[in-house]
């Protein structure tokens, strides 16, 4: 390719694993890039801050991604277990590793960090050189209706494996919504901005 600077700024829009494994051939080949990360997926789950996509995007920027592209690799279940011990719906499984990223986001938003301060800590942490950035620090959860039943992205994705017949979808908040801190002066300087595969 003739022309190709390696230090153009580039911006991914992302989503979960198919945007992480663009993010991460991007980052191979430029010096310079922003990851705007999707939080329609975040969730409350067994009472932690869950963002599945931002945690995708940052661990396999950092190489430590799980085999089905998500979570992290060589992680255990040993919490997920004892919780269905317990009684408790554990279908939901979060690796124990994994399940400290989401203690420590939640610990700090409840001290009032911005999702942004808390990714980029996260990120920091596992060596990660690019940018990785939610695209709001605001909550727009995707609600999705089936009949006239309504459900969270993760009930319906997750614990349903999307089997349901998608008729609407809601993203709560996203009026009220203000991208998070850089996200528009990275698009706006970018020399190329890239929308990845979900």
């Amino acid at each position: 390719m003739t022309g190709y600077r390696k230090d153009l700024p580039v911006a991914l829009l992302s989503g979960g694993v198919g945007g992480a494994r663009m993010a991460r051939g991007l980052n191979a080949a430029c010096t310079d890039l922003t990851v705007v990360v999707n939080v329609g997926d975040d969730e409350e789950i067994y009472g932690l801050s869950v963002s599945p996509d931002l945690d995708t995007v940052v661990y396999t920027l950092a190489g430590r991604e799980g085999p089905d592209g998500w979570g992290l690799a060589g992680d255990t279940c040993e919490t997920m277990d004892r919780l269905g011990d317990f009684g408790l719906d554990n279908r939901f499984r979060i690796g124990d590793r994994d399940l400290a990223t989401n203690l420590f986001r939640t610990a700090r938003l409840r001290e009032g960090m911005a999702l942004s301060a808390i990714t980029a800590d996260i990120a920091s942490d596992l060596g990660v050189t690019a940018r990785v950035l939610p695209a709001t620090d605001d909550a727009v959860p995707t609600r999705v209706r089936s009949g006239a039943e309504w459900m969270s992205f993760q009930e319906y994705f997750v614990l349903r494996a999307g089997a349901d017949r998608v008729d609407e979808l809601e993203f709560e908040g996203a009026e009220q919504a203000q991208p998070a801190p850089g996200v528009l002066d990275a698009i706006g300087q970018a020399a190329v901005v890239v929308i990845a595969p979900s």
